[in-house]
């Protein structure tokens, strides 16, 4: 599936997961904004459901028949997949790749999805938001969507765990051990993607359940290299990213005795203020921790 199977329009299916709808609600509401505004389709399938991450290290099978119930759901309607959630993507991402690479393992999983009358053939294909917005949109349209540089703006880019892994899964799209794409949508804005030690560093969440205080403690360590070396913000496009970063902030600087206040925007957040989005539009006043010294510095308070 791709632009010339859906007659020329960049239209996908929205894939939201499971924790945008009920925590992070702010990642959906920027996304839709900066989506529209950029000429990008957003199909809403009621029927999506998990992606089978969860599940996936206690029973492989069933989460590749989640995965896959979603890719045929997609399919079924005529479109590629773009998600926001980096975990999601992968699990989807991977999904799709072993399902068009292993012909047994496809007809063995549409044997289960012949159950609620779903066949996949597989073909489609997933990408988070920023491989989107990098490979379908790119700099040239994306900067002259640009109305408000955010110039003198610093953003730390936070990746992630599950943006870019396993690569062989994604196409080897970019080198997940030195990635660009976040830094370069950054740019683009004209703010600065700030380079620091612990970009790549995973954000803790994977352990919150089993080990509250060792999560805490991996998040505070970024937060605050972050904060030392002066950045307005953590730019991020994983919504489990930002509940360590963003909604956990709080019972970091309590835990550890610190005074942080280092604000998290996601990506279209920060893509949207260029765009000459109002904050209010872009639904930052859920933002636990406010961006008042960036919102400052564009002009905006």
């Amino acid at each position: 599936m791709n632009d010339s199977d859906n007659g020329g329009k960049r239209r996908y299916a929205l894939y939201l997961g499971c924790t945008i709808p009920a925590r992070v609600q702010q990642y959906e509401i920027a996304s839709r904004k900066v989506a529209k505004a950029l000429g990008l389709e957003f199909v809403d399938l009621s029927d999506f459901a998990c992606c089978g991450y969860p599940i996936a290290s206690l029973d492989a099978r069933a989460a590749r028949v989640l995965a896959a119930r979603n890719l045929a759901l997609a399919e079924k309607a005529g479109c590629d997949i773009c998600a926001l959630c980096t975990a999601c993507t992968g699990s989807l991402t991977e999904a799709a790749h072993e399902l068009a690479n292993d012909p047994a393992l496809l007809e063995s999983i549409n044997a289960d999805l012949a159950a609620v009358g779903l066949r996949y053939t597989g073909g489609i294909k997933v990408r988070h938001l920023v491989r989107v917005l990098w490979e379908e949109i790119g700099r040239q349209e994306i900067e002259a969507a640009v109305v408000r540089r955010l110039n003198d703006v610093i953003l730390a880019p936070h990746y992630g765990c599950h943006y870019l892994k396993p690569s062989e899964a994604h196409g080897d799209f970019e080198n997940c051990e030195a990635p660009h794409t976040l830094d370069d949508l950054i740019r683009w804005t004209g703010a600065r993607p700030l380079d620091y030690p612990r970009k790549l560093k995973c954000c803790g969440g994977g352990v919150l359940a089993t080990d509250e205080k060792l999560a805490l403690g991996i998040s505070r360590q970024k937060l605050r290299d972050i904060s030392q070396r002066g950045a307005d913000a953590i730019a991020l496009i994983c919504p489990f990213c930002n509940i360590m970063y963003d909604t956990n902030q709080k019972k970091i600087e309590t835990t550890f005795g610190l005074d942080l206040q280092v604000p998290v925007l996601f990506l279209p957040q920060v893509l949207g203020l260029a765009m000459g989005f109002e904050p209010r539009e872009l639904a930052t006043q859920m933002n636990r921790v406010q961006p008042k010294r960036l919102l400052e510095k564009i002009s905006l308070k």
